[in-house]
């Protein structure tokens, strides 16, 4: 009874440390891509509210808060708020199987840092990635817009398709691995001697392709597209719910992903042992927030494709790389014996 109260105790702590530095990490990512897209456009960004305008997402979360919330006439009110749930969960379930580091001891305790170390944790990535879809399909259907359903319906085109693509990316790091466990993928590259974008270094580019789709960001941003839709989905939505979309699409989803692809190319927590027993945990975040960081630099160079055009890449060019990747990855595998 006592080690299952101890247990039960650490996964609670665990979880509440996830949530808050995710959900504060999305809030701040606010902030870091208005800074970053001023200095890219040759402006400064936010400077007013604080410090270097350090307190703005906190002023944007009270203007959010303080906001009229107006419902359209005619909405499916159980699906209409529903729709945020089903945004916000899924990206915040992903936290749940990302390792941030080795395991340690604590007061004779070894703890994991990892809510979830489960042996399909890749399974679940899978599975929450298809569930997003659901917090916009619904919330263009629930808005009685056709704007809204018009963006809702572009993005779960999108999904469908880079959905099949992440799948087979994946599967070359699985191969290599043996294990479908976002801890064994680590302790693989760990035991090898070598991250593995230098044997699938095609699957990474292709990852990286499916996460900007994923997560809505330029040149997939196709279900918001506001010269065309007027931000198409979320148009419906005021107030908080209007913030709770984006945070879970553009910010929450980015970060679980990138992390997701520092476990399976990047070596995970593995580094230099610069900074003690800290050093894990400093090249996660290091790892984690370059890749952040490309995808909003992304975000305000490139131009964005057009609708079908999203679709047929994905289809007619990634697709057959993906397969072609994972025959190669399979008879190199069975040549060397794994």
């Amino acid at each position: 009874m006592g080690e299952f109260l101890v247990s039960l105790i650490v996964a609670l702590i665990k979880i509440a440390v996830v949530l808050g530095v995710a959900l504060g990490l999305g809030a701040y990512l606010t902030w870091f891509e208005r800074k970053l897209a001023g200095h890219i456009q040759a402006r400064l960004g936010p400077t007013v509210v604080g410090p270097f305008g350090l307190l703005q997402p906190l002023a944007d979360g009270l203007k959010l808060m303080t906001k009229e919330s107006i419902v359209p006439r005619g909405a499916d009110m159980p699906v209409y708020y529903l729709a945020i749930m089903m945004a916000v969960a899924p990206a915040l379930l992903l936290f749940s199987v990302i390792p941030f580091g080795p395991e340690f001891e604590i007061f004779g305790y070894s703890i994991k840092p990892i809510v979830a170390d489960v042996n399909i944790a890749i399974l679940i990535v899978f599975a929450m990635g298809s569930l997003a879809v659901y917090g916009t399909i619904f919330s263009g259907w629930a808005s009685n817009s056709k704007y809204a359903f018009i963006g809702s319906l572009r993005k779960a085109s999108v999904i469908i398709a880079y959905e099949v693509v992440l799948g087979f990316a994946v599967l070359g790091v699985i191969l290599l691995a043996g294990t479908m466990s976002t801890v064994g993928i680590v302790e693989a590259q760990l035991e090898k001697g070598i991250w593995f974008i230098f044997y699938q270094p095609i699957a990474f580019v292709l990852y990286l392709f499916c996460m900007l789709a994923e997560s809505g960001r330029v040149p997939f941003d196709i279900q918001e597209a506001e010269a065309e839709l007027v931000t198409g989905y979320s148009v419906e939505y005021g107030g908080m719910k209007f913030g709770a979309l984006p945070l879970a699409e553009w910010y929450l989803n980015v970060v679980a992903l990138s992390a997701i692809a520092v476990v399976l190319f990047f070596g995970g927590w593995s580094g230099p042992q610069i900074l003690g027993p800290f050093s894990p945990y400093f090249w996660f975040l290091v790892k984690t927030f370059g890749l952040v960081f490309f995808v909003i630099w992304l975000h305000w160079t490139l131009p964005r494709f057009q609708a079908r055009d999203v679709t047929e890449v994905a289809w007619k060019i990634m697709l057959p790389l993906a397969l072609l990747n994972i025959i190669a990855t399979a008879v190199a595998v069975y040549i060397t014996g794994g």
